[in-house]
């Protein structure tokens, strides 16, 4: 499912326009990555999952085919965990309620 196809299912369900409907996706998407990248804060939506961050360290890396080693630096890394009513409902099983 790509951007479009949500903004249409969303537009459909809801029968706001797909222009009105874009523009809240596009403005959800960047709240997210600026809550990430700009202020190092984790994203939590009750009942499907929260964005982290992570941290990845410096490590070494060799290229074989050149014969030489290359140092990775360390960075931080967006990670996606889904909640376990959302986990459960994709295992097929009975979802209790969260409240």
């Amino acid at each position: 499912m790509t951007k479009a196809d949500i903004i249409n299912e969303v537009s459909i369900a809801t029968g706001v326009p797909k222009k009105d409907v874009g523009v809240v996706i596009e403005a959800f998407m960047d709240q997210v990555k600026t809550s990430l990248v700009e202020r190092k804060e984790n994203v939590y939506l009750r009942g499907f999952g929260s964005f982290n961050i992570k941290h990845r360290a410096a490590k070494t890396a060799r290229n074989i085919s050149k014969n030489i080693t290359l140092t990775i630096p360390a960075h931080d890394y967006p990670n996606f965990k889904p909640a376990k009513s959302f986990v459960d409902l994709m295992l097929g099983q009975a979802v209790e309620n969260e409240d």
